[in-house]
């Protein structure tokens, strides 16, 4: 279980763009793309000098943005998709609508100067439930949280401004990036929201960006291999990063682009990732092969998104965000420090943040865990790029601020990053819905007790389907 996680901020690009869009339901689809009108160039932002945005009445490999049909062709919801304040957004409202909003807000789109809108993973499910959805493209890309939340919830006068409509109730929901955003503007924007649904959420803020750093530090200390850290790095600093990582591979069994073969001190990085990661639990070796299989800016990937290359800022603070200054680094889960575990947090690289999340939209918004609305949030247990110790470090908070009825977490056996089947969103969001509805508490996992996330069905109760790639004790 970690307290204190991190990153290396332009390798988020690789798989916060991949996240996990739901099928539609099968009893709908969209309409004939034949009676669509051709998509248009991106147009230069009104409000952000140098951006363009995409066409929001199209995807980006062209398809239509359309109303969902029924089974016979008839169209089932009305769409509207606009650009507004250099932000593209799509909205859709259900013929038999409920009175009810949706949110959805996308997660890290890389450092690339086009904003483009895309629809909802639940879109289908929205429809069907008679929920309306609305989604942003927001007015910048990078990891600007802020802006994504000060998008998000202008969504919902604009919703009113189109459809002559008010929303009776709104919910947050958002994916990575998106559920940082979530966690965010559930607080920024007190009384917006009924329920939020983060997933594969950055709830912990900066402390992911440590949890990066974590691994690489560990990594190097067992290795006893040299590591810098400049706050300013210069510009060949990536060459020396990667000649740094070339050394630390062979002694730790780690390959580029290949599954790993630990050596003794590379399954000591494996313990120690592990237990900054959220703690022992099923399938974990499984995982840290998958995520060292992958690589980003052409190294193994916990290598690949080191902070260390950006000085920490990433891409949006003035100074460091990262720090491990306090940080106790464990090999095994025993009370006592072994001589290894003392060696490790002597040797360790130690770095000091210049720059703290902040309690507004600036920089690295900080998630305070203080809802005081429901929150239903998901999460993949082998997914090591945003960790499932990001729902602990929330639940941590949430209990500190005396929001623990608040706040319901679920563990998903998968290993990459927001690895969702339809029916585990579908039941998460249906399950917030009652709970917002009736009042009472749905259940969740018990991410807080070591015995309890340790258990070897530990991700049994919520998963829906099993991943081929997730090796673990099979499921009751």
């Amino acid at each position: 279980m970690i307290k204190n996680p991190a990153t290396r901020w332009s390798a988020l690009v690789l798989l916060l763009t991949t996240i996990l869009v739901g099928p539609a339901s099968p009893a709908l689809s969209a309409t004939n793309q034949s009676a669509a009108p051709a998509c248009t160039a991106p147009v230069p932002s009104t409000t952000k000098p140098g951006y363009t945005v995409a066409d929001p009445n199209c995807d980006l490999n062209g398809t239509p943005f359309q109303p969902l049909t029924d089974a016979a062709g008839r169209p089932v919801s009305r769409t509207y998709a606009a650009i507004e304040n250099g932000a593209a957004y799509r909205i859709e409202v259900p013929l038999n609508w409920n009175g009810e909003l949706a949110l959805y807000a996308h997660g890290y789109r890389g450092t690339g100067t086009t904003v483009f809108v895309d629809s909802a993973p639940l879109r289908a499910h929205f429809i069907a439930k008679g929920f309306a959805w609305a989604a942003s493209s927001y007015q910048t890309n990078g990891y600007d949280v802020g802006q994504g939340v000060t998008d998000s919830h202008a969504l919902i006068a604009q919703f009113k401004k189109v459809t002559g409509k008010r929303a009776k109730a709104v919910y947050m929901t958002g994916m990575s990036m998106g559920g940082h955003i979530t966690g965010v503007a559930v607080e920024k924007y007190r009384g917006s929201f009924v329920g939020a649904m983060p997933s594969c959420g950055v709830l912990g803020d900066a402390e992911l960006f440590d949890y990066f750093l974590d691994a690489t530090v560990t990594a190097a200390a067992l290795a006893r291999v040299p590591l810098q850290f400049p706050l300013n790095p210069p510009p060949d600093f990536p060459a020396t990063f990667a000649a740094t990582v070339a050394a630390i591979q062979p002694v730790l069994g780690v390959k580029t682009g290949a599954p790993p073969a630990f050596t003794a001190p590379g399954r000591q990085w494996s313990s120690a990732v592990e237990r900054r990661s959220g703690g022992d639990r099923p399938g974990f070796d499984g995982a840290f092969a998958f995520w060292n299989t992958a690589t980003n800016n052409g190294l193994p990937f916990l290598f690949g998104v080191y902070p260390g290359t950006s000085g920490g800022t990433i891409g949006i603070e003035d100074g460091n965000v990262t720090s491990n200054r306090a940080t106790w680094y464990e090999l095994d889960d025993h009370w006592l420090p072994t001589w290894d575990e003392i060696k490790l947090n002597v040797t360790a690289l130690r770095v000091g943040r210049t720059a703290e999340p902040s309690p507004d939209l600036t920089g690295v918004p900080k998630v305070f865990a203080d809802p005081r609305i429901p929150v239903l949030s998901l999460h993949d247990i082998g997914d090591l790029f945003v960790p499932i110790s990001m729902e602990q470090v929330y639940a941590q908070r949430a209990a500190a601020n005396g929001q623990a009825r608040s706040f319901v977490s679920r563990a998903i056996r998968a290993n990459n990053h927001c690895d969702f089947t339809a029916g585990e969103l579908t039941r998460g969001f249906d399950d917030l819905v009652s709970w917002v509805r009736t009042g009472h508490k749905p259940a969740g996992d018990a991410i807080l007790d070591p015995r309890a996330v340790a258990s070897p069905t530990f991700g049994c109760k919520f998963t829906v389907g099993v991943r081929a790639d997730f090796v673990a004790p099979a499921c009751p």
